[in-house]
């Protein structure tokens, strides 16, 4: 049957005809064209084939068959803590070591690291996509267990922690490197050892302070003891020259001096009444 040109199917049709390819042509071209957030790179792929140059963001123009992956190159975060909800994953997600001396030690780690933005097509052909559950993660909690085994539990939470992270975050880093991963930081951030041996911890750092602190008292108490030998030495050579007596000659020069100052005060007028040999009589003259 022959559509009449007033058939109302008849002009859907011949409208069809004439926006079709231009809606067609339109299409083709908006998926020439690909924006890449700031902070992202693309890798194309075409049937299963990773193309090595990759799209930087912005707007690109690509083969529209091509089929893109945006890979973040911005500094990503991944943390295995104890504390539900503090980490990455939910839960208790810390890592459980045995020290060198036998002791099972907690450890909450954070690794900042990035994708390499060049390295992006080969880790979507090696890796894919989900790189931080095939790599971060794994790497960092190997590198934890098989380099704990080095330390003690005290020393790990004390004197040997700084020489502990780096010595992991060497380890990390080479592995990171190889696999097209950059690591920017590595964070432990809390070492936690068995109740009984931070007790004892605990207890060790208190007698240390308290030793401290009974060194600082006797320290006082020596310097406070010569102090008063010294005054004592002084009183008993004081006494020693008084008992051994005084010349005549001596007084009357200490007489002489002690009326000088007496005559030379702005506050007062004296006069001295009596002769050398006597006990002198000193009248204010105010």
């Amino acid at each position: 049957m022959k559509l009449q040109r007033q058939d109302p199917a008849y002009k859907i049709g011949k409208v069809l005809t004439l926006v079709g390819p231009v809606l067609l042509i339109i299409g083709v071209l908006t998926s020439c064209f690909k924006v890449i957030e700031a902070g992202e790179v693309g890798v194309k792929s075409l049937f299963g084939k990773v193309d090595k140059d990759i799209l930087s963001s912005g707007l690109n123009f690509v083969n529209p068959l091509v089929e893109i992956t945006t890979f973040d190159v911005k500094t990503q975060n991944y943390t295995m803590s104890g504390i539900h909800d503090e980490g990455t994953k939910a839960g208790d997600d810390a890592i459980r070591i045995l020290s060198a001396d036998g002791l099972e030690v907690v450890i909450d780690l954070s690794v900042l690291f990035r994708v390499q933005a060049t390295q992006a097509p080969s880790i979507l052909q090696q890796i894919g996509v989900d790189y931080v559950d095939k790599i971060v993660r794994p790497i960092a909690r190997t590198a934890i267990r098989d380099n704990a085994v080095y330390y003690d539990a005290v020393a790990l939470y004390s004197t040997k922690r700084d020489e502990f992270q780096n010595r992991i975050y060497k380890y990390i880093d080479k592995s990171f490197t190889s696999r097209g991963l950059q690591l920017e930081q590595l964070l432990v951030r809390n070492i936690t050892l068995p109740a009984s041996v931070k007790t004892t911890i605990e207890s060790k750092i208190n007698a240390e302070q308290d030793a401290q602190k009974m060194t600082f008292v006797l320290q006082k108490e020596k310097q406070e003891a010569e102090r008063k030998r010294v005054e004592a030495q002084g009183i008993a050579d004081y006494q020693r020259i008084l008992s051994t007596g005084l010349s005549d000659k001596q007084l009357q020069y200490e007489m002489i001096k002690a009326q000088k100052e007496i005559a030379t005060s702005p506050n007062a007028k004296v006069i001295i009444m009596g002769n050398t040999k006597g006990t002198p009589v000193m009248i204010n003259g105010n």
